[in-house]
């Protein structure tokens, strides 16, 4: 019997780092065959851009079926009998050209819903989940994202396990780090060594196993730490509890929802991240991410946003075949489609996909 594809599951919260980990690992790769799956919230494919443009895949792939599949009809945990088990068997028919798979889940997804479908007859005796990554955004955690005070809710909900404190983030932030074999603290030069320690102390306390915790600046993390870790997931997830092990299916908070724009215009950079910035304080916007035309320049600018917290940064020249558009995604809870578009561009109602 030919060897078992480790696959690597990469989760966490929006805006954690996922895609930059992913850039990193396909660029040190080490000589191995990679193949991604991108799981995006959203239509407008910014993640499996990012990772093409890492220069890894050639450009003259001429396979049916790329390095980088994106997968935007839902998140994997929801879909993947009818979005996750075609993709996996197109890529285990291509096993020989194949030594490992990251998959990219989307900031809202569970895992273990996706690793379930690992015992799956079609998959099973093909390829294996080697080990599940959760990516934490230290400085996001120690700001209390997900409450007012985070460490009170926590020691609250430990005196009364029936009382129900978290928002929906939380619970799935949670869910995430009892599902790792590995947890990398991601954006850890922001914090002070007080919130670091305490982001620790917060994500030792979620995990129901000896899990390991590394500190990455940007995503640099060591590839033979995260790949080759033989965990054979699927075969324990007993010991991974979640908050959903009970329910026969969940659903995500209704009120998240994502908002795509395409923009037929250049922007000032640091006017659009004005307006950006002001935007966050008005609505409850998690994320945003999307390309940018620079006026006079001919690099395509990557902007990224996480709360009121913006990177940007020049990724590749703009193809003679693409138009130079400014293209967006807001993911948030309950969002106004129609006041972001506004604030941006007066021309972008045609445009607007909810």
């Amino acid at each position: 019997m030919a060897k078992k594809i480790p696959v690597t599951v990469i989760t966490g919260f929006l805006g954690s780092g996922k895609t930059t980990l992913i850039r990193h690992l396909l660029t040190h790769n080490h000589g191995r065959r990679i193949a991604v799956i991108v799981n995006e919230f959203g239509e407008l494919g910014i993640d499996g851009e990012l990772l093409r443009s890492c220069q890894v895949c050639p450009d003259d792939e001429i396979e049916p079926l790329n390095n980088i599949v994106e997968l935007t009809n839902g998140c994997l945990c929801c879909t993947v009998q009818e979005e996750f088990l075609p993709t996996m068997q197109a890529l285990i028919a291509r096993r020989n050209d194949i030594d490992c798979i990251l998959i990219e889940t989307s900031g809202l997804a569970l895992p273990k819903p996706l690793i379930t479908a690992f015992r799956w007859p079609e998959i099973r005796t093909a390829a294996t989940v080697d080990a599940v990554i959760t990516v934490v955004d230290c400085d996001a955690v120690a700001d209390g994202r997900f409450a007012s005070d985070p460490a009170a809710v926590y020691a609250l909900r430990l005196e009364d396990e029936n009382l129900d404190h978290e928002t929906p983030l939380q619970e799935l932030f949670e869910d995430q780090l009892a599902c790792a074999d590995l947890v990398i603290l991601n954006k850890a030069d922001l914090v002070t060594t007080e919130q670091y320690q305490q982001t620790i102390d917060l994500i030792n306390q979620e995990l129901p196993r000896s899990v390991k915790i590394v500190t990455s600046d940007r995503g640099i993390v060591d590839v033979d730490t995260i790949l080759g870790l033989n965990a054979a997931v699927e075969d324990h997830l007993d010991e991974r509890p979640s908050h959903h092990d009970t329910e026969e299916d969940h659903d995500h908070d209704d009120d998240i929802n994502s908002i795509n724009l395409i923009i037929d215009r250049e922007f000032d950079p640091e006017q659009l991240r004005q307006q950006l910035e002001h935007l966050v304080l008005e609505q409850e916007i998690y994320r945003i991410k999307g390309f940018v035309a620079v006026p006079n320049k001919p690099m395509r600018l990557v902007i990224q946003g996480v709360g009121k917290r913006f990177e940007q940064f020049y990724d590749r020249p703009w193809r003679t075949d693409e138009r130079r558009e400014t293209k967006l995604v807001f993911i948030g809870h309950s969002i106004d489609p129609e006041s972001i578009a506004t604030a941006l561009s007066a021309r972008v109602d045609a445009n607007l996909v909810k």
